[in-house]
């Protein structure tokens, strides 16, 4: 525990609910193994989303794509907000404090702000879209930017371990 962490944070870790998942020999793993594979199917639905925005399988109409695709991201975005609850309790105060998982929340915080943007906008236009016809400009800049906004997120949340 670092006292020097905000107190809702040592308050959290210090729990009840933090202390059983530093004490079970089956919580912590079971979240770890559930944020991973959570990040598997966001990262896949993600893929596929945006690469479809910038034009590849074309031959495949994008309401086809992206309405599922988006559906899969957002569910699977919320199984990794839940197990990353989870394993975010069990060292609230130590983790809170590292810059890389502070780097980590403001690229979610983006890569969200982009994703409600663009999905508006990419949902309405695709419903309007046949097969083999580009997304506009902006709608394919703003899924460049979301792959690499997640792959930098994914990217700092493996990092967090080492800083």
């Amino acid at each position: 525990m670092d006292p020097s962490a905000p107190a809702v944070l040592v308050a959290l870790e210090v729990s009840a609910f933090g202390a059983a998942i530093r004490q079970s020999s089956w919580i912590y793993p079971l979240a770890n193994v559930g944020h991973i594979l959570a990040l598997v199917v966001f990262a896949s639905a993600v893929a596929v989303l945006d690469l479809r925005l910038l034009g590849a399988f074309p031959a495949t109409r994008p309401a086809d794509v992206v309405a599922p695709a988006r559906r899969a991201a957002m569910a699977a975005f919320g199984l990794m907000a839940l197990s990353g609850f989870v394993l975010f309790t069990a060292e609230a105060s130590h983790v809170a404090l590292n810059p890389v998982f502070q780097l980590k929340l403001g690229l979610i915080a983006v890569a969200l702000a982009n994703a409600v943007v663009l999905g508006r906008i990419a949902e309405r236009e695709a419903d309007l879209m046949p097969a083999h016809v580009p997304f506009r400009g902006p709608v394919r800049l703003a899924g460049a930017l979301s792959l690499a906004l997640w792959i930098s997120v994914a990217a700092s949340g493996r990092l967090i371990a080492y800083v």
